[in-house]
């Protein structure tokens, strides 16, 4: 049996997932604490799927049988949903302060499970790859195209060859012109989209790295990536874009900002005074 956390698994497994596999895994991501007392045929009914199928599905994670997995599902220390009651959604009739709470844990959940995903590999690759570009694209569809703005701000303020690329089409066009030297770094929670995979196959074919944040390290996007560096934080179809992903997201910029200045840092420094100062005339 494996012996990878079981939600990291469901995680890296999910869009190679059956659509009855998916209503299992979506079922867990929302109900962990619920999930891990439910018999298999009450799993098969809250799901609405056959009882074949909640085997299958953890056959599939690598477990012997229903009884492994809800132990896996137990011992889980990464998880989807906090024990913490204060940790959930936000409800009608909670108070302000109730609010501020749980939206607080919610937000720590998802860095501490970012934490838990980091790969110091990708990390140390993926800043080696950013000292050495000629250029870096940084992109993104609708609110992930937020995220690459504000990675492509915070890079400028120690090195010259960030760029934020917004429209899709603008998008294939700059990466059509990419060279060897060039990095392409790409949000996408999904890993998903269709304009991302096919920007991603453009850079593949003219030789350029790709750098992907994404939710999902077996999606369809991440196997056009040379790079790819996962996100902790759950996020259902409704959301649309959650404050708690896209802070689990600028902590993975973060980390790797720190790694690209703490190559030199005595430049980076010197380069943000500079930045710093040339700035310093645009406050009243």
């Amino acid at each position: 049996m494996t012996q990878e956390d079981v939600f990291i698994r469901i995680n890296r497994e999910y869009y190679q997932l059956t659509s009855s596999e998916k209503k299992i895994a979506d079922y867990l991501m929302l109900h962990q604490q619920k999930s891990q007392y439910l018999s298999i045929s009450e799993m098969a009914e809250e799901t609405g799927v056959a009882e074949a199928t909640v085997s299958r599905f953890c056959r599939r994670l690598g477990y012997q049988g229903y009884n492994a997995f809800k132990l896996a599902v137990a011992g889980s220390k990464v998880g989807w949903v906090s024990s913490n009651p204060l940790s959930g959604e936000v409800l009608p009739e909670d108070t302000v302060p109730a609010m501020c709470e749980k939206l607080c844990s919610n937000h720590v959940e998802a860095i501490t499970q970012t934490l838990a995903l980091v790969r110091p590999e990708a990390v140390t690759a993926a800043a080696d790859r950013l000292l050495q570009a000629d250029k870096v694209l940084c992109m993104g569809l609708g609110g992930s195209m937020l995220l690459a703005q504000e990675a492509a701000h915070l890079f400028s303020t120690v090195l010259p060859n960030f760029f934020a690329v917004q429209d899709s089409h603008i998008q294939s066009i700059r990466a059509a012109t990419l060279g060897p030297g060039d990095v392409v770094f790409y949000f996408s929670y999904s890993g998903s989209t269709r304009d991302m995979v096919d920007v991603l196959k453009i850079a593949r074919n003219r030789g350029a790295c790709s750098i992907l944040i994404t939710r999902f390290p077996n999606s369809r996007g991440a196997a056009y990536a040379d790079i790819v560096l996962e996100c902790g934080s759950r996020e259902n179809p409704l959301q649309l874009g959650s404050i708690a992903a896209r802070m689990a997201q600028l902590y993975l910029v973060d980390v790797l900002f720190s790694e690209v200045c703490r190559r030199n840092i005595v430049k980076a420094q010197s380069t943000r005074k500079q930045v710093a100062d040339a700035l310093a005339d645009k406050h009243m």
